[in-house]
């Protein structure tokens, strides 16, 4: 998420075009969802619409509160604030100013997936762009151009080098955000220059990543709340390829209110209704305040939205102007986040999966098989491996994950975070 998202305005502008209706025209309830696509969600408060609602209930939770070695540490403090709260889930972001970003940094996937293994019941969210540079302001004609690139598979050998390194690390679990926020206009990997391209290259990238031996990731399609750029219907790859329906939703724009971010054209409601149609946990890997200020009851409509649909997890952007702990612009909404989150103790792990697909994975179309770089063999251990990380088998003294004790540094830090 950036500062400079489309506003509210700019956005029905843009559902006029997309829809193709006149300029200035709104989209009927009907109109909507039809654009939902094949097995979209019925319309709301139907006999034929899907269930979506759930009894109260704790979601496994976390922050994002910084990268790097800056916020592991971070996490426990958190929890402290919040009178012993179990925060479960460890969310962090891949650089990516180049493809060696995206292959993922050893040192800091390492870091990570120990803080993983620490606790069985945590689970490890990372956002991995899926195009270099990810916020390179490129014009849609080279975005183009790099998804059909993809399409011959130039690309795949860098998704194979992120998933041998997560598994080799003991990451094999982890939840993907891939292509966060497809649906705007911040990221190169945004999906309006040409939607059929980019659901493909979803697909590969999904098919690559799931043949590395070991390996139980679950992918998250995380659109930004609304219509933004696309609808984020138009931008769905397929059940096979997804195990989680997410959104980013923060406080915007200036005087909505949550029934608004509830009701609006591809929100809230569009979300669990599409997502339960298809089977799916929802998730909210990104949520916070933003532009109406210090608002307690945006936290306490979202907090309760969270714990009453089938949400997997759910991850609080605390820097400011988003946030609670972090941030001290916000003390009434951070009054009413801790009074809500004190000594939670969140869930059961992440499953990533619901209502009929629960406990079954769908197998994804055959594909060409990922192509791995030169002189590198599949099930190869990736280079940059470290002995005596989790999975080496070395077990050698003295290697430390944690550079907060002394241990060896990372290189670089995520961008746009």
């Amino acid at each position: 998420m950036r500062l400079g998202r489309l506003t509210l305005a700019a956005s029905a502008l843009l559902l006029a075009t997309t829809a193709s209706v006149p300029t200035g025209a709104p989209l009927s309830r009907a109109e909507r969802h039809v654009a939902l696509s094949s097995g979209a969600a019925q319309p709301h408060h139907t006999a034929s619409g899907p269930d979506v609602g759930r009894a109260a209930h704790e979601v496994p939770f976390g922050a994002f509160v910084g990268s790097w070695d800056s916020y592991i540490p971070q996490i426990a403090k958190m929890a402290r604030w919040l009178n012993g709260a179990d925060m479960q889930v460890g969310h962090t972001y891949l650089a990516g100013n180049n493809w060696k970003d995206i292959e993922g940094e050893p040192a800091m996937l390492g870091l990570w997936t120990q803080w993983r293994q620490g606790d069985p019941q945590r689970g490890l969210v990372l956002g991995v762009p899926m195009l270099a540079p990810s916020e390179g302001n490129l014009a849609d004609r080279e975005v183009t151009r790099l998804l059909a690139r993809a399409d011959r598979g130039e690309f795949d050998s860098h998704f194979l080098q992120l998933a041998r390194r997560l598994v080799a690390l003991g990451g094999g679990d982890t939840v993907l955000t891939l292509g966060w926020e497809m649906n705007g206009i911040t990221y190169t990997h945004r999906c309006k220059p040409d939607p059929a391209a980019w659901k493909a290259y979803w697909r590969r990238i999904v098919t690559v990543m799931r043949s590395a031996p070991g390996q139980h990731f679950k992918f998250d399609f995380a659109p930004t709340r609304g219509l933004d750029a696309i609808p984020w219907t138009r931008c769905y790859p397929g059940d096979d390829v997804v195990d989680i329906i997410g959104m980013d939703s923060y406080d915007q724009p200036v005087g909505a209110t949550f029934d608004d971010y509830v009701s609006e054209p591809y929100g809230l409601q569009d979300q669990v209704e599409f997502a339960a149609k298809h089977g799916k946990q929802v998730s909210y890997p990104e949520w916070g305040l933003f532009r109406n200020g210090d608002n307690p009851e945006f936290v306490r409509r979202m907090v309760e939205w969270m714990r009453t649909h089938d949400t997997a997890y759910q991850t609080v952007t605390d820097y400011c102007p988003h946030g609670f702990w972090e941030c001290n612009r916000n003390p009434r909404a951070s009054a009413v986040f801790k009074q809500l989150m004190s000594g939670s103790k969140g869930a059961g792990p992440l499953t990533g999966s619901g209502g009929a697909t629960a406990g079954a994975r769908p197998t994804p179309a055959p594909w060409p098989k990922p192509t791995a770089k030169p002189g590198e063999r599949p099930g190869e251990r990736p280079s940059g491996w470290l002995p005596g990380w989790p999975g080496s088998g070395h077990g050698v003294p003295g290697t430390r994950l944690d550079p907060w004790l002394g241990g060896p540094r990372p290189s670089a830090a995520p961008s746009g975070r």
